[in-house]
C-alpha cells in the first residue's frame, strides 16, 4: 500500500514537471513579428479576437477599442476559367467584393469598401498513355486588391488601400502595398518573427508595418508562426497619432487580415 501510494506521487509529480516544461517550451516558442523599436515603445500591443464569419460577412474582428459592426457584407466568389484546346495552359481569375463598418468606441467609425481578384497561369503537361495532365509550374499567381476608406465624421478624410501579392516562375515575387491620400503615402511591407534572424522556426509569424516617411506607425500579424499559427492576430499603433489616423491605419489593417484570410481559402 504504501509502495502504490508513492508510485502515485512520483507519477504526480513527473507529470507536473513534464507540464511546466512544455509551457516553458511553448512560452519560448511564442515569437510575434519583429516591429521596430519605435512603434514597440509607443504602442500597446491588441490581442484580435477573430469572432466568427457568417455567410456573406466578412470575420467579426475586435481589438482594443475598435470592432467591426455586424453589418459587413461579403459578395460569393466568382471564377472564371480559360484553357488551350488540350488544357495544357489555363488560366483562372477570381473576383469577390466585401465592405464594412469598424467602430472606434461610441465615437467615429470607418467604412471600407474592397476588391479582391486572384488571377493564376498555369502550365501542364499531357501524357497521352495513359492521358494525364500533369501540373508543371504556375507562371503567375498576382492578387491584386483595393479598398477606399472613409470615416463618419469627416468626409474628407478619405483614403485608398492598393496590394500586390505577385509570384511564379515568370514574375518577380511581390507582397507590399500603400496607403495613399493626396500628398500622403504610407509604405507597407512584409515583416516576419525572423526579421532578425532570432526565430527558426520552419514557419514564422507573419505580419505588416506601415511605413510614413521612414518611420513604422503600424503594424499587424496575421499568423502566429508554428504549425498552429491560425487565430493569433496582433494589432500595433503609435500612440501619438490623432484619432481618426488611427481609425484609418485600423480599418486597413482588418482589410489586409480579411485579404490574407481569403488568399489562405484560395490555396487551399
Amino acid at each position: 500500500m504504501i509502495k502504490n501510494v508513492n508510485l502515485l506521487y512520483l507519477f504526480k509529480f513527473f507529470f507536473l514537471v513534464l507540464i511546466v516544461s512544455c509551457t516553458e517550451i511553448s512560452n519560448a516558442q511564442r515569437k510575434d513579428i519583429v516591429i521596430s523599436e519605435y512603434l514597440s515603445s509607443n504602442s500597446d500591443m491588441m490581442k484580435v479576437k477573430m469572432g466568427t464569419q457568417w455567410f456573406g460577412r466578412i470575420m467579426n474582428f475586435k481589438f482594443g477599442d475598435y470592432a467591426v459592426l455586424r453589418k459587413s457584407r461579403m459578395s460569393p466568389k466568382r471564377t472564371e476559367q480559360k484553357s488551350n484546346f488540350l488544357g495544357t495552359k489555363n488560366q483562372y481569375e477570381t473576383r469577390y467584393k466585401f465592405d464594412f463598418l469598424l467602430s472606434y468606441k461610441d465615437i467615429d467609425t470607418a467604412l471600407v469598401e474592397a476588391l479582391y481578384t486572384r488571377k493564376v497561369n498555369e502550365l501542364y503537361t499531357l501524357n497521352i498513355i495513359p492521358i494525364e495532365l500533369v501540373l508543371d509550374e504556375i507562371v503567375k499567381d498576382s492578387i491584386n486588391f483595393t479598398a477606399d476608406i472613409s470615416l463618419r465624421s469627416n468626409s474628407n478624410n478619405n483614403w485608398k488601400l492598393f496590394f500586390h501579392i505577385k509570384s511564379g516562375t515568370e514574375v518577380e515575387f511581390r507582397n507590399e502595398g500603400i496607403l495613399i491620400k493626396d500628398d500622403r503615402t504610407i509604405w507597407i511591407k512584409q515583416v516576419s518573427s525572423n526579421r532578425d534572424g532570432n526565430d527558426k522556426r520552419r514557419y514564422p509569424a507573419l505580419g505588416y508595418e506601415f511605413l510614413e516617411n521612414g518611420n513604422a506607425i503600424c503594424a499587424v500579424q496575421y499568423f502566429g508562426g508554428g504549425a498552429l499559427g491560425y487565430n493569433k492576430n496582433r494589432i500595433w499603433i503609435d500612440s501619438n497619432l490623432n484619432e481618426e489616423m488611427k481609425l484609418i491605419l485600423a480599418a486597413s489593417m482588418v482589410a489586409i487580415m480579411q485579404l490574407k484570410l481569403s488568399e489562405m481559402s484560395e490555396y487551399e
